[in-house]
């Protein structure tokens, strides 16, 4: 009889147990409101509508010149083998684009060579018309001129 009183007793515990942790996960409390469900996702707009890109061959930059809204984003895509570094005019000093603190005058620089399928975004926030060059071949060709006109 005792050990059947224990079995019993070991049982009713763990049944409590049991009830208190599934109880626990389930308790909000009482406070809160029941969530309505999520909206569907919106559409995203097609990245073409903000982002342009321009493809340096050794034939130079495609398409220049290149017109886009203040605050659009353009990309600057190396389909060459060789390397190149689009950057600001004017050569060397990469300033004509106003926003300062690039590596050597502009934001608007690649800063480095692009190696054959790397590329160099950029954010062209200010209205203007902004003259452009390949760093690496600038005085060789003009070819690698190029302007990116912001209305």
């Amino acid at each position: 009889m005792k050990k059947s009183i224990n079995v019993i007793f070991a049982l009713t515990l763990l049944l409590i147990a049991v009830v208190a942790v599934s109880g626990c996960s389930q308790y909000d409390g009482g406070n809160q409101a029941a969530q309505p469900p999520a909206p569907p996702a919106l559409p995203q707009q097609p990245a073409a509508a903000s982002e342009k890109t321009i493809e340096i061959t050794a034939t130079g930059f495609s398409p220049s010149p290149l017109t886009i809204k203040a605050g659009q984003t353009v990309t600057f895509v190396n389909k060459d083998t060789a390397q190149h570094w689009p950057a600001s005019a004017v050569h060397p000093t990469h300033a004509v684009y106003p926003e300062p603190d690039g590596c050597i005058g502009s934001k608007f620089d690649a800063c480095k060579g692009l190696a054959q399928g790397e590329s160099f975004t950029f954010v062209f926030n200010e209205k203007g018309s902004w003259k452009y060059h390949d760093h690496l071949n600038c005085c060789s060709d003009p070819a690698f001129f190029g302007t990116i006109v912001v209305e």
